[in-house]
């Protein structure tokens, strides 16, 4: 009986301390390489045979996970479809007080719409990056363009890149679910994350997956167990200028990024840019992703 006492009251201190310090926002970056059951681009895409129903388990996955952190005293949700045409979640399976980012291009990309109010940063489906040997669908930014993108000298994943917006704005990241190798990468270098690994990688196409029931509630119990660990969690900015190299995998996009003033050509692949901060590191990707000469309204 005394344990159970003393457990009651841990709880009532817990969800004291949390209520005495505000609203706890959460802001999810939402991409679908490492949604539970994804292995193939079959999943990926409007084309894909099984895009249709891996929009249900990618939503499944982002639900989970908003309740896990309800369950924890979470109160706001900002929801970022980070994916692709960035139009693939079914907002209609979103409670009225969620609001969910689509569509693109848009400011900050994967992470648009979270700012200084947040209390915490979630990563749902995500993956490792293009250098990373292992991984289900590792890339960075883009799986047909890139070979590597560095920032101050380092090959960096996206979680990295969206770990740094997010510390930008003094937001720590708290979780992450996809396959071991994205979880690993970003416990390297944001430390005791909170990790649900739904699958486990055999290659860039294939895997050892969860069923979706399983995932969203392994996804379900670690967003509860993030928000419960919010002090433990601490921002990881990049300060300062930041020095931008790209490697593609083709000659023509390097010859032409080339052309910009302040882009300088390294090799017959990579090109370097020197930002003067991290967001202007974030807009000259932006930018190499997303323009085409043929672009019209």
């Amino acid at each position: 009986m005394p344990s159970l006492v003393f457990a009651l009251v841990s709880l009532t201190l817990v969800a004291g301390s949390l209520a005495a310090q505000g609203p706890i926002k959460v802001f999810l970056s939402v991409d679908m390489e490492g949604i539970t059951g994804v292995a193939t681009g079959d999943q990926l895409s409007p084309a894909g045979f099984e895009y249709g129903r891996f929009r249900e388990f990618m939503t499944a996955d982002v639900l989970a996970a908003i309740q896990g952190a309800r369950e924890a005293g979470a109160t706001q949700f900002v929801v970022a479809d980070a994916h692709g045409n960035q139009l693939n979640l079914l907002i209609e399976r979103f409670s009225a007080d969620v609001t969910i980012v689509r569509g693109s291009p848009r400011p900050l990309g994967m992470m648009a719409g979270i700012d200084s109010t947040f209390s915490a940063a979630m990563f749902i489906g995500y993956h490792s990056a293009t250098t990373n040997p292992t991984g289900v669908r590792a890339h960075t930014l883009s799986s047909a363009t890139f070979a590597a993108v560095e920032l101050n000298g380092r090959a960096v994943a996206e979680s990295d890149i969206n770990t740094a917006i997010a510390g930008g704005f003094g937001v720590p990241v708290v979780l992450v679910s996809g396959d071991d190798a994205a979880v690993a990468e970003v416990r390297q270098q944001v430390g005791d994350v909170e990790g649900a690994v739904v699958k486990r990688s055999l290659g860039f196409h294939s895997a050892a997956t969860m069923t979706p029931e399983a995932g969203q509630a392994l996804i379900r119990a670690r967003a509860k167990a993030a928000i419960g660990r919010l002090r433990d969690f601490r921002p990881r900015p990049i300060n300062g200028a930041v020095t931008v190299d790209i490697t593609y995998k083709n000659y023509t996009p390097a010859e032409a990024m080339a052309l910009l003033p302040g882009v300088e050509r390294r090799t017959a692949h990579a090109v370097r840019y020197q930002a003067r901060s991290l967001f202007d590191a974030v807009r000259f990707l932006q930018f190499s992703t997303t323009y085409r000469a043929d672009l019209t309204p």
